[in-house]
């Protein structure tokens, strides 16, 4: 009987737990379409980031592929997923800033920067490994300078 009632107790835990885990996911489909685009971006520097580091073997045609997706994302118009509202106070599971609706040229021209880092990259990254590490240059600072002023540090 014990067992039982602990099995209960340990089942009634894990759906709370997964439960709590859904609830701090976004409930705003536009957050949750801008952190899938994020992920995105992440996944495809990470490949490039790995190169450049040496932590992987230099392939000139995943450096390729992953920096030809980065430019694809770039031109996917993501004005739907930044609605005023869907941000950091509004939204416990946003970490943009409210400064992004404020100032929304400036985030619009590190965008811009962005798009020409990833078209630089898209441009050199088959060709060698010194050529990939210097375009991974452009595009740290695009992100950064994006993220220093729009993004909210990770709790």
């Amino acid at each position: 009987m014990k067992s039982k009632i602990s099995l209960a107790i340990a089942g009634l835990v894990i759906v709370g737990a997964i439960g709590t885990a859904i609830a701090q996911e976004a409930s705003n489909p536009a957050v949750k379409a801008r952190k899938s685009i994020m992920q995105l971006y992440a996944f495809n520097l990470g490949a490039l980031g790995a190169m450049a580091k040496g932590d992987v073997e230099y392939d000139a045609k995943a450096a390729t592929t992953a920096a030809n997706n980065l430019v694809t994302l770039t031109q996917i118009d993501q004005l739907r997923m930044w609605p005023a509202g869907s941000d950091s106070s509004a939204d416990a599971s946003s970490r943009a800033l409210p400064a992004i609706w404020q100032n929304f040229p400036d985030v619009m021209t590190k965008g811009a920067a962005l798009s020409e880092a990833v078209v630089a990259m898209q441009g050199v990254a088959g060709q060698d490994l010194e050529s990939l590490r210097a375009a991974m240059g452009g595009i740290g600072s695009a992100c950064s300078e994006c993220h220093k002023a729009y993004r909210a540090p990770n709790n």
